[in-house]
């Protein structure tokens, strides 16, 4: 049965809202979800449908997140159900954004699965939106600048908010890049989920999103998720059939003590890394990473494999790479690379099990066509 909205929020329609750049660029619109002010860096998706899975991505925390694509809202957010011991419907137990920016918000989604409004959601969960203004010509600037600083606020209903002050008052915008942002989506304990199998893997949370780890379970394989900043020794004690280094937000040089343990994990078990995994594992190995000028966030970014030149269709969430000529002196070499831009999408140790990509096989959302790596990552764990 299809729920029905009889009581939507009359107050919506007389909300304001001001998104600020860093530049001094003001959009005016309509706000929905928490009548609050937020701070972080504005980054756009060009994604069409999942966006319940990406507000609860741990990789946009710090990030105001701009949709391309016209109308929001329109399946609604449905309930946590619980599979395997995880949310179904979403990657982590909150939304992770700082902000949503779009142009049309719809009020009166119609899904079987839906049990309130995406301004429901965003009010109860204390996170600011702005609709109502032009996503096409902020893209444009964000795509020629590069991704900026910003502020969004939505003001209580009926009050009319003072531009000129506004901007005078935020012109200063804290980067949430200097910030350690793994620290605030990492597991404070180690959390394990059993299945019936053999094989252990310990993940390193540095912001996981939950469909990884049910990838992992569905192969049979017991995950112990571990905060990110967990020595390798600990690990270790775990006597893992391998590791895992997950996706998560930020510039990873900021995950010093993660960096460490991976190089020293390296040389004793199978790893495999996505998205800031990869670029962890870049560092740990001797190579550096850059940021990207305005990143791959999407649903269609294609990565061609090196070994056989197959292309997928990838979803992909990230704001730094790594830099190719920093891998001369590395036991890694590129695996995948993006077609579009060629920067590096995957690398692999030369001689060990040792692997990364920088998109997300385990889609949610996106296509499913590279899931088969879990699959191949899981061969990495069958010891001789």
């Amino acid at each position: 049965m299809v729920p029905q909205y009889s009581t939507l929020n009359n107050n919506i329609k007389n909300k304001k809202a001001v998104l600020l750049l860093e530049d001094g660029t003001l959009f005016t619109g309509k706000g929905f979800g928490s009548t609050t002010k937020a701070s972080g860096e504005v980054v756009f998706s060009t994604q069409m449908v999942g966006y319940p899975e990406a507000l609860t991505d741990p990789s946009y925390k710090g990030q105001i997140l701009t949709f391309t694509y016209p109308m929001v809202g329109n399946y609604g957010v449905p309930d946590k159900k619980i599979d395997m011991g995880l949310p179904l419907y979403f990657e982590s137990d909150r939304i992770q954004t700082q902000g949503v920016v779009i142009h049309e918000l719809c009020q009166e989604p119609f899904h079987w699965a839906s049990t309130r409004t995406l301004d429901k959601w965003l009010a109860d969960e204390g996170v600011p939106g702005i609709y109502g203004i032009d996503t096409r010509r902020l893209t444009k600037k964000l795509r020629n600048h590069g991704v900026m600083l910003g502020i969004v606020q939505v003001f209580e209903p009926g009050e009319e908010p003072d531009l000129d002050n506004f901007k005078i008052n935020n012109q200063n915008i804290t980067d949430p890049n200097l910030t350690n942002l793994v620290k605030e989506v990492s597991v404070k304990e180690p959390i394990t989920y059993s299945v019936e199998g053999t094989k252990t893997v310990v993940l390193i949370d540095c912001g996981v999103k939950y469909s990884i780890i049910r990838c992992l379970l569905n192969r049979g394989i017991t995950v112990v998720r571990v905060p990110y900043d967990t020595p390798a020794e600990q690990i270790l004690s775990y006597n893992p059939d391998g590791v895992f280094i997950s996706n998560g937000p930020g510039d990873p040089k900021k995950c010093t003590q993660t960096i460490k343990t991976v190089e020293e994990l390296s040389e004793k078990t199978p790893i495999m890394g996505i998205c800031l995994g990869a670029q962890i594992l870049g560092l740990a190995l001797g190579a550096d990473t850059y940021k990207l000028k305005f990143g791959h966030r999407a649903q269609n970014q294609p990565v061609r494999d090196q070994t056989n030149s197959r292309c997928y269709i990838t979803t992909q969430n990230h704001g730094y790479a790594i830099n190719p000529g920093s891998l001369k002196n590395t036991p890694l070499e590129p695996w995948f690379i993006n077609p579009n831009d060629k920067t590096i999408e995957g690398i692999c140790h030369k001689t060990k099990p040792v692997s990364a990509v920088q998109w997300h096989p385990e889609a949610s959302p996106g296509p499913y066509e590279t899931e088969f790596l879990f699959d191949k990552f899981a061969k990495t764990l069958e010891k001789p």
